[in-house]
C-alpha cells in the first residue's frame, strides 16, 4: 500500500513521522509554511493508494471533496488528530482498505479505532472488504449496499463460486448451487444481477499480425470480452512472443490498459505445460505452434480458462494463476 502522510503543525508531523516509520509512506507539511494542500491532495489522489491527515477532519474533507469518484475507484483516507487520540476512515474504508489502515495506525500509536461503516459497527460480513482481502475486484460497486442491506436486515444471502471457499461462511451467508440465485458470485465469467467478486488472477496471452494497431486490438478484445463474458478487472497482465516486442499497437494497447507485458522466445513458449491449440502456419512464422495459449500459460503460472480465440489476424487467450480463497474478511493490518 502507497501510503501519503500530511500535517499542519509540529506535534502532527512528528506522529505522521512516527506513523510512517511503521506503515512506510512519504511525510509532507502543510499550512503555510508547508505545500500548497490542494496541490498535495490532487496529486496524491492519483498517486497513492492510502491518504492520511494529521490534523482536523473538517480540513480532510474539504481537501478531498472535488476528487472523490467511486467506491471503486477512490483512495483509502484516514485522519488522526495530532494527539493520536482518534484513527477515522473518511473514505474507501472497505474495497481501498481505509478501516483495516485506521485499525492498524491506531495500534502503532495508541489510538481509537472510530470505524463508522455499518457493517463493521454489528460484526455483518461485508462483502467489498471480503473482497478486497481475496485480492479481487467488485465489478458492479453499485450492488454492495443490497449485500450489506441484507445482512444488516437479518435477511441470507447466496453466493456462488467458481472456486471452492476455504473455512466456513459467516453468519447469513450460504451457498446455491444455482448462479442466476446467486446474490453475489466470486467468477472470473460474470453473467446475471448478482454482485460478481472478480479474482484478479488472469493473464492474457495475444498473438497479432505485424503493424496491428492499438484500436483493431482493442476491437477484437472487446468482441472477446462479450463473447466469453470475461470480466475485464481479473486480468492483470498480458504475454506474447518476443518477436512482438517492438510492436507500438501492442505497447499501446496494453499500456492503456495498465498491464505489464512479458515476451517469451519460442524456446521458451514450448516449455509451457498442457495441450494447446496448433497451427502449422503460426510455427513456419515464429518456431512454435501457439503463441496466445502459450504465453498465457506461462505469464500465470497456471492453467488454460479460455482457448485460443481469432478474429481479423488477432488472437486472444486467458489463463489463471492457482487461487485458494477462503473466508477471511478483515484482519487489523492494511
Amino acid at each position: 500500500m502507497i501510503c501519503a502522510y500530511i500535517a499542519f503543525t509540529a506535534r502532527g508531523l512528528a506522529l505522521a513521522q512516527r506513523l510512517a516509520a511503521a506503515c512506510p509512506g512519504s511525510v509532507a507539511r502543510g499550512g503555510a509554511d508547508g505545500v500548497p494542500l490542494a496541490d498535495w491532495t490532487a496529486r496524491q489522489f492519483a498517486q497513492s493508494d492510502a491518504l492520511i491527515f494529521v490534523g482536523a477532519a473538517g480540513i480532510a474533507v474539504r481537501a478531498i471533496a472535488p476528487h472523490c469518484r467511486s467506491k471503486a475507484a477512490d483512495p483509502a483516507v484516514v485522519v488522526l488528530d495530532e494527539g493520536g487520540q482518534f484513527a477515522i476512515p473518511l473514505l474507501s474504508g472497505h474495497l481501498g482498505g481505509a478501516n483495516d489502515l485506521a485499525r492498524w495506525l491506531a495500534a502503532v500509536c495508541g489510538a481509537v479505532p472510530v470505524i463508522t461503516t455499518a457493517t463493521d459497527g454489528r460484526g455483518v460480513f461485508a462483502v467489498d472488504e471480503w473482497a478486497r482481502h481475496q485480492n479481487c475486484a467488485v465489478a458492479e460497486p453499485e450492488r454492495i449496499k443490497k449485500i450489506s442491506g441484507a445482512l444488516l436486515a437479518g435477511e441470507p444471502v447466496r453466493y456462488a463460486a467458481d472456486w471452492p471457499i476455504q473455512g466456513t461462511p459467516p453468519a447469513g451467508v450460504m451457498p446455491t448451487d444455482t448462479a442466476d440465485c446467486a446474490d453475489f458470485a466470486l467468477t472470473l465469467t460474470p453473467r446475471g444481477e448478482a454482485l460478481h467478486v472478480v479474482p484478479r488472477i488472469a493473464a492474457l496471452g495475444i498473438g497479432c499480425k505485424r503493424g496491428t494497431s492499438a484500436e483493431k486490438l482493442e476491437a477484437v478484445f472487446a468482441a472477446f470480452c462479450a463473447e466469453h463474458r470475461l470480466a475485464l478487472q481479473g486480468i492483470m497482465q498480458a504475454a506474447s512472443i518476443d518477436l512482438k516486442q517492438d510492436e507500438p499497437g501492442l505497447a499501446a494497447f496494453c499500456h492503456a490498459h495498465g498491464w505489464p507485458m512479458d515476451f517469451y522466445t519460442a524456446d521458451e513458449l514450448r516449455t509451457a505445460p498442457g495441450n494447446f491449440t496448433a497451427s502449422n502456419f503460426v510455427q513456419s512464422v515464429t518456431g512454435v505452434d501457439n503463441v496466445c495459449e502459450r504465453a498465457a500459460v506461462l505469464a500465470s503460472g497456471g492453467e488454460l480458462l479460455l482457448p485460443k480465440w481469432a478474429h481479423d489476424g488477432v488472437t486472444f487467450a486467458v489463463a489463471c494463476a492457482p487461487f485458494a480463497p477462503d473466508w477471511r474478511w478483515k484482519n487489523d493490518e492494511p
